[in-house]
This record gives structure tokens, sequence and C-alpha cells, in this order.
């Protein structure tokens, strides 16, 4: 582990300007026992510098802090102090924010942007246009390449920044630069051959838009990113998401239907099996929205390859069947009890199906509620996309029985609020009973089987 080997401080006046380049992190909690703690490092500091550089962002602390000596530069109410660490281990701190000189806005106007559809009534983080490559490695956030800087591409070398997760949409660059509303957007190939070319790993992202980049310019999009292989793991092929928001879209963009679904599952097949006999990989691999659409069989877990791209949207549908068939072989008769399940339209049947089991199993009465997406209109259907008015709406009146267990996805990453702002303990005010979030059926179970579902509140 790290620790002081010495230390000392400097009264310095603050500074009244401070630059982009100036602005370091501030430190939001030191990890008890840790070489920031023996440091006498605590939250409030403002770490400036590591061995002489100036830190813009997480990724340049996690990247300098490795080295085995440490000369940290570090403000404290209107002072500056240096304390030097020596060893391997990391330093124990998290910051507030991951980019200490702001967040990289996008400068694209996308034909789909889902940020412009947007209602106005959203939480605020929502509207943030980000594409910045340091949210990409660090979040695994899609990025469009269209703003690096020859600063930046030396940086991305030097580092080693990555995986970086890319829109690519697709390799024709004048369709590219239709769907990015970007005339001046590069080829993105070359960029992609300069990431591999420096080591770094990618996962590329193709938004489908029927009748623009999928058919034949689908086909050639992924043959192109397969000859980057392996620095190109992955290709991720997801459905145009098209809301109410922005009714202009609607004349430009079409939404798919079943027929064109299918159409893309029969097509991406081929593709795979193309791939997995060339790469041994399956390599492109389509959000759960298709197949469910096209009325398709879903890929067994080893078609997905170790689910790359599973944050995308790409294989939830194949884990949570597997996670079901696993909790059926161990599952034991619990006690009777009322449950209402909450989801959106387009997983509704699978869930159906589920459900009907565990209460065959269990003895439970498991109510099942597909809620519409009044918010964003019924082209939108999933469940991570549900607003809490829309299902508080739905449950208005109902007999919701011992408790209600909503999509863990459909609240933000810190669990606090949905997209409209309803917290967790507005859900269960609100419905007067009971109120969990799962993400999964094991996870209902254990929650509804361990908790007494009379006498606990909602946690």
């Amino acid at each position: 582990m790290k620790s002081a080997v010495a230390r000392q401080e400097t009264l310095t006046r603050p500074s009244e300007k401070r630059t982009a380049r100036d602005r370091a992190g501030i430190v939001a909690l030191v990890r008890p026992g840790s070489a920031a703690e023996s440091l006498g490092l605590r939250p409030g500091d403002r770490i400036v510098a590591i061995n002489g550089h100036i830190l813009r962002d997480v990724v340049d602390y996690q990247f300098y802090e490795t080295d085995e000596n440490l000369d940290i530069r570090v403000e404290r109410d209107g002072r500056r102090f240096t304390v030097y660490a020596t060893g391997d281990e990391a330093l124990g701190v998290e910051f507030e924010e991951p980019c200490f000189d702001g967040i990289r806005r996008c400068a694209n106007r996308c034909l789909f942007c889902f940020v412009d559809q947007l209602p106005p009534t959203m939480r605020q983080s929502l509207y943030v246009k980000d594409d910045d490559y340091r949210y990409s490695a660090l979040y695994g956030n899609f990025v469009t390449l269209t703003n690096l800087k020859d600063a930046d591409w030396e940086r991305l070398a030097e580092q080693r920044l990555g995986p970086l997760h890319v829109s690519v949409h697709c390799t024709d660059t004048d369709v590219r630069r239709l769907l990015l509303g970007n005339r001046k957007a590069p080829d993105v190939l070359p960029q992609l051959r300069r990431l591999a070319d420096a080591g770094i790993r990618v996962h590329a992202q193709v938004v489908l838009c029927p009748d623009i980049n999928d058919g034949d310019v689908l086909s050639r999009t992924v043959r192109d990113l397969a000859d980057l292989y392996p620095k190109v793991q992955s290709i991720g092929v997801v459905p145009v998401a098209l809301g109410q928001g922005r009714k202009s879209l609607m004349a430009q963009l079409k939404p798919f239907d079943s027929g064109k679904a299918k159409r893309v599952v029969d097509q991406v097949k081929a593709l795979q099996a193309e791939h997995r006999k060339q790469l041994g990989v399956g390599l492109v691999y389509l959000a759960d929205e298709l197949y469910l659409m096209a009325d398709s069989p879903i890929p067994s877990a080893r078609s997905y390859d170790g689910f790359p791209q599973y944050e995308n949207g790409i294989g939830m549908v194949r884990s949570l069947k597997d996670d079901w068939g696993r909790l059926c072989i161990r599952m034991q008769r619990a006690r009777p009890s009322k449950i209402t399940a909450v989801c959106g339209k387009l997983i509704a049947p699978v869930l159906h199906d589920i459900l009907r089991e565990l209460g065959e199993l269990t003895g439970w009465t498991v109510e099942l509620v597909p809620v519409e997406n009044k918010l964003f209109g019924s082209n939108i259907n999933v469940s991570g996309l549900l607003s809490g008015r829309d299902v508080l709406d739905a449950l208005k009146g109902r007999d919701l029985g011992d408790c209600v267990v909503l999509p863990r996805s459909m609240l933000d990453s810190d669990g606090a609020r949905s997209l409209d702002d309803v917290t967790p303990e507005e859900f269960a005010r609100w419905l007067g009973v009971p109120v969990w979030f799962a993400n999964n059926v094991s996870e209902m179970v254990r929650i509804c089987a361990s908790a007494s579902i009379a006498g606990i509140p909602l946690i």
C-alpha cells in the first residue's frame, strides 16, 4: 500500500481566475484504511496534480497514480500543499465529478437523437448531450469520434484508453453524415484503424433506421468492421427509437414493425454464421427488441459470446429466461402472497409465461401489469423508459396485493428517481403498499420470499 514518506505545506493565496486546465478534482470520498487516509487527505480537498501533471479528469488520475513514487499537489481552503507517497497500491479516493474540465458536448444533430425527443419535464441530467471519449472509456457511453482533436488522438495513444464504445451507425460516409446531421463528420473507418493501430479495443453500435442504413448498407458496415476484428470486438445493432417528442421525425424515419424486424433478424443470423465460421465469434449482436418484435426465438447464451453489449439492451431477455430457468430448479414452495409486477409492453409476453410458472411453483398470485408509455408514445415500449407517472396511472385503482415490484431499469444509476423524478419513497407512499425494484425474477423472488411483506416497509 502507498504510504506517506514526507509532507510539506505552503501557504498560497487562492487565485481569483482559474482556467479549465487549472481546475482539478474535488475529492468526494476517502476510503477508510487507504493510503489517502494515511496521507491526511479528506473530502473537499482538490487534487491538482500528480508528479507535475495537471489532472484533467479521473482518467489522468488513474493513469498517473500507478507510478510507484507520487508527488501529489493538493488544495484545501485556499492553501496549496504537497504530500508524498510511495508504493504500488491505489490511493483510495473518489471524486465528485469524473471530468475536471467539463464534459465534452455533442456537436452532431442526429436524425434519431433521443435527447431531442425528450419532454421538458425530465430530470436535468438527461438533457446533456455528451460525446466525450473519456465517458466512453470510463462508463461505456457511446461516442461518435467526430469531435476529436490532434491532442485527443495523442492522449488516446499514450494512455491506451479503452475499450471505447463507438456509434458507427454505418461505414458509408455519406449515409453516416446524413444520420449524424453533420456534413463534416470524418470517415469513421480510418479513425477505427487508427484506434486499432494504437492498441485500443472498440465496441461498435449501429442504430438501425429502416430504408437508410439497413439492408445492403448494414451488411457492408458489418463486414467493414469485421475486417478490424479483434480490435473491433463487437457490433451491437439496435432499432431506432421514435417517441412522440419530435413528430417531424416520423416524416424522415420509419419505425420498425414485425416484418422489418424479421428481415433484420434473418440478415444478422446469416452474418453471425459467416463470422462464427471465419472468426470464431458471432461478432454482431441484435437488440432484444428486434427478436421480440419479430416474434423470433431468443438466441442461446452461448450465441452472445460473453454478452459484450449487455448494457446496450442486447442479451437481457436471454439472461432473464436463463435466470428463471436456474431459479426453477432451486425453487421451493413458499407461502401464498399476492404480488403486482410491472413491465413495458414489449417484454410482457415473455414475463407473463415466467410469472405464471412462478405462481404455480410458489402459490403466489402474481399479476403482471404491462404499462403503455404515454410519455414517449406507443412506439417506445421497453421497461427502462417507463416514467413514474405512467406507472402510477396504470396501477391506480387496482388491488395491488401485498407489494409491487417495478423494473430497476426505470430508475437512474443510483436508484434514486425515475425519468420524471419520482422517487422510490414516493412510489410507496402513493401506491400505499411496499414497493421494491428488481433487475430480474430471481431478485424479485428473493425480495418477496425473504422480506415480511406485510411488516417490512420500503427499503
